[in-house]
């Protein structure tokens, strides 16, 4: 298919480079161009604004870092792309953010659904995200090869844009806990005179065992954070998350807790490195 992928930060040039190894016909755009450049040498077109990058486009990504970014890259390229293109919100901007870009849609005539990308950096760039849709179930239908490409699996939440987002909320709030408490558990072991490394040991292939932890908590214990999710990304989230918990009255208490503990390590200079890096604020 033609795809334009608008946004090519860590998980936007993932995509991007998942799609272009299925065979799909890839444009991208990003505000800075930098970022997009090293595309074109895998065989995407790099356009120079995001009107130009949707003019041929079958499916537009949309996978920008905030509701203000879509917002505006929206607004500048919805008149550009052909009637019946399908564009795909990919951005977490959560549940007011999508309830804008929906009035949008609804504005400019265009089709709209959402794919939330489940997964890092990493999985991005191997085209093993778990994608999490919403949206009517033909247009969805329309665009699975473009999510295949990009996704091992995807889970369908509903056929009203908005579940999508709903579902991903309360996965990032499961990534942020459990990051979290890894370097929780990991500095409690530290500081009673263990080496950190038994906590994962003895979590290993028990009921209370998980993949996440041994990534993130290898990071800790090396205090190495190589972004594959920023901490500030998530710190955004947790700000979502919280947001949308608060509106419809559930407590925010181990929200709250998992928003100052990621400032704290933002604020000691980690905020564009990995989540792991969360561990230095014990």
């Amino acid at each position: 298919m033609r795809v334009t992928v608008l946004g090519t930060g860590a998980m936007g040039a993932g995509v991007a480079g998942s799609l272009l190894r299925e065979g799909h016909t890839v444009t991208v755009w990003n505000r800075s161009a930098d970022r997009a450049a090293p595309l074109g040498e895998q065989g995407a077109t790099v356009a120079g604004d995001p009107g130009a990058a949707v003019a041929d486009a079958e499916v537009v990504l949309l996978t920008l870092f905030d509701t203000d970014a879509v917002v505006d890259v929206l607004e500048a390229s919805a008149g550009d792309a052909p009637a019946d293109a399908v564009w795909v919100q990919c951005s977490t901007i959560g549940v007011a953010g999508t309830e804008t870009v929906v009035q949008l849609a609804a504005k400019y005539g265009i089709t709209l659904v959402e794919a939330m990308m489940l997964g890092t950096k990493a999985p991005a760039e191997q085209g093993t995200l778990t994608m999490l849709a919403a949206g009517p179930a033909d247009v969805l239908d329309r665009i699975d090869p473009v999510l295949d490409a990009i996704g091992a699996k995807t889970v369908r939440a509903g056929d009203q844009v908005g579940a999508g987002t709903a579902l991903k909320l309360a996965a990032n709030a499961w990534i942020a806990s459990i990051t979290a408490a890894t370097g929780q558990s990991l500095a409690v072991a530290k500081s009673l005179g263990l080496d950190p490394a038994l906590f994962l040991e003895a979590i290993d292939g028990s009921a209370s065992d998980s993949a996440y932890a041994h990534a993130k908590g290898g990071s800790i214990i090396e205090g190495s954070f190589p972004a594959q999710f920023a901490l500030d990304g998530l710190r955004k989230d947790i700000g979502l998350i919280t947001d949308a918990a608060r509106s419809t009255g559930v407590s925010t208490v181990l929200l709250d807790a998992l928003g100052r503990v990621y400032a704290d390590a933002s604020a000691a200079g980690h905020g564009g490195d990995d989540i792991a890096a969360v561990g230095t604020a014990f």
